[in-house]
């Protein structure tokens, strides 16, 4: 994740003002409780949000959920530029679930009229934290970063490896058919996925082959329930492929939550190169990130070989 998301400034807001100054947190992990906690000690030298004065307060998030349930608040700290909050702010989940999240601290000037004025903010990445550090710290604060359009979020990643073609079967004298081979997709688990209101995920993974989005080119993985890191250990096979024709398709694959009478997709990535033509006419669906489209750049060069890659799932 690269700055800050736009939604996270959901509440309103009233002008704005020259970021500056620090906030000092730690941050631990509590085996026993299955509990991240982000204990706030105070800020220092904040923004003035008035005359002279500020009412602040703190919020976090764990990114990329940014939901209300993902939501932390400080209590305000009245007329003052160097708050004492010292407050623990508490998430309950697994250790290995802190895998691609990103802690957002921002600190906010408290409005009567409830138009509340960012004053900075820091962002952690968890996965790649010290917990052996468990010292208080001071961060500066940051302006927040806009959000470009088109920005591509994860709710979670995919592993995944393939075989571009298998060797095809010799070609009958007297030629006919050029050979074919088979594309083959295992879809082996995803990691970190963000739970819903339930608390958790009964993921599937469904599959196209693009251009073809007809029921046939659709294959499925089976629904692992109640699980945040499904394993889904599932192969998928696609024939009739010639070299040439995977230049030209896209694999996409889609990652849901299956309901008793619906589904609800949580995102999904698309391996492909990328190029937005499909046989020289502009197409939407060929729109491969960098990461998704090295991956399938690799497939293309090593035929018969597997190639593996653990890819974030975008959210658009």
């Amino acid at each position: 994740l690269s700055g800050s998301l736009m939604s996270l400034y959901s509440e309103g807001e009233l002008g704005s003002v020259a970021v500056r100054g620090c906030v000092q947190f730690s941050l631990r992990y509590d085996p026993a409780k299955k509990e991240l906690q982000v204990h706030v000690l105070r800020c220092r030298e904040l923004a003035e949000a008035k005359k002279q004065r500020s009412d602040p307060y703190i919020k976090t998030y764990l990114l990329p959920d940014k939901s209300n349930r993902s939501k932390r608040k400080t209590t305000v700290r009245k007329r003052s530029l160097d708050p004492v909050f010292n407050e623990t702010l508490k998430y309950k989940l697994e250790k290995r679930d802190l895998q691609g999240r990103t802690l957002n601290l921002s600190v906010w000037h408290h409005d009567s009229l409830g138009r509340n004025l960012f004053l900075g903010e820091v962002e952690i990445a968890l996965g790649t934290w010290d917990w052996a550090n468990t010292s208080p710290e001071w961060f500066s604060l940051q302006p927040r970063v806009r959000v470009p359009v088109g920005w591509v979020g994860g709710v979670g990643r995919v592993q995944r490896g393939g075989v571009p073609l298998t060797p095809p079967p010799p070609s009958p004298a007297g030629g006919g058919m050029p050979p074919t081979g088979e594309l083959h997709i295992w879809v082996k688990d995803a990691q970190s996925l963000i739970p819903l209101q339930s608390g958790t995920v009964d993921a599937f993974v469904q599959c196209y082959v693009l251009p073809d989005d007809s029921k046939a080119s659709r294959q499925k993985t089976r629904v692992v329930k109640r699980s945040l890191n499904p394993l889904f250990n599932h192969t998928m096979v696609y024939d009739g492929f010639q070299a040439k024709d995977l230049a030209e398709a896209c694999a996409e694959f889609t990652l849901w939550h299956h309901e008793a009478f619906a589904k609800r997709q949580l995102g999904g990535i698309r391996l492909s190169l990328g190029t937005g033509r499909d046989y020289g006419l502009p197409v939407g669906w060929m729109d491969s990130t960098a990461e998704e489209r090295g991956v399938w750049g690799r497939l293309l060069q090593q035929p018969g070989q597997w190639v593996e890659a653990l890819l974030p799932l975008r959210t658009n």
